[in-house]
């Protein structure tokens, strides 16, 4: 039997002898089905097609990208500190090189990730990367679509990982939504690893919020100030989006804060919004 993985998503399924009859993460209104209909692929396939390829964000930050581009596209982030490594966020395509270079640079203690449509191939990861437990908010639990003994899941408002490296349970389009803080990033101003519950947008200037990014679907005010909430006492002056080229270098608390500020007052169309 085969773990069939959704083609639009990157999501992996229990192995069983025949491909899921739907994808639950794609059918939801957060994601989508193409209208092409459901299609599905393995990882032998996805390794014998496409690489990862391998690029510094700065100093102890590592972005892992596919390519060609699979699934959503995003990246993940191998994070280096003194006191260990952390994965930050997944994508589909793990393979012996990826593995290899990993393991070379200490390997990680544990892999964390913001929220569903970033689980991919998450238990393949950790049994490449020894066992490594995989940290997820309870919150989502709902949407492992593959188990395994690595899960950890975790509950409140924060967990730190390592000194210095905290995940953030900040809400957004799904209730078990969490960003990382590392409060070494930036040259120790602090940097943000925002996933996609803060979205830095194109320009690198501003950031957006979405309850569903593929179908324009906007998320609501109180989530919006909930994700504000939960990151104010967080110092940061970088954040590093979920996607290549979406970094914000300076001044990132205030920017997403601006940001925050501009979406509620459009979305209330008064133009008078104060963050708490």
């Amino acid at each position: 039997m085969q773990a069939f993985i959704c083609n639009t998503c990157g999501t992996q399924y229990e192995p069983s002898d025949k491909p899921p009859a739907a994808c639950p993460i794609c059918d939801d209104e957060r994601q989508y089905v193409p209208p092409t209909g459901q299609a599905w692929t393995t990882l032998d396939s996805l390794q014998k097609r496409y690489y990862n390829a391998w690029r510094e964000l700065e100093p102890g930050l590592i972005s892992i990208t596919t390519a060609p581009a699979f699934g959503i596209a995003q990246r993940a982030q191998l994070l280096r500190t003194p006191a260990g490594n952390i994965l930050w966020d997944c994508i589909a395509l793990i393979d012996r090189a990826t593995a290899e270079l990993i393991k070379g640079m200490g390997g990680v203690k544990a892999i964390a990730i913001s929220h569903p449509h970033y689980y991919t191939t998450m238990t393949e990861w950790s049994r490449e990367l020894g066992g490594v437990p995989i940290h997820l908010h309870e919150g989502d639990k709902q949407w492992i679509m593959r188990g395994g003994d690595t899960i950890k899941l975790w509950s409140g408002a924060k967990k730190e990982l390592l000194p210095g490296v905290t995940l953030v349970n900040a809400g957004g389009h799904y209730p078990g939504g969490t960003c990382l803080h590392w409060a070494g990033g930036a040259g120790g101003k602090g940097a943000l690893l925002s996933g996609d519950i803060v979205q830095v947008v194109q320009d690198n200037k501003s950031v957006s919020f979405m309850w569903s990014f593929p179908n324009f679907i906007p998320l609501s005010a109180p989530r919006v100030q909930g994700v504000i909430d939960a990151l104010k006492p967080y110092a940061y002056d970088r954040v590093h989006g979920a996607f290549d080229y979406r970094t914000i270098w300076s001044d990132g608390k205030a920017v997403v804060e601006r940001s925050a500020k501009r979406y509620l007052e459009i979305i209330r169309g008064d133009g008078s919004y104060e963050l708490r």
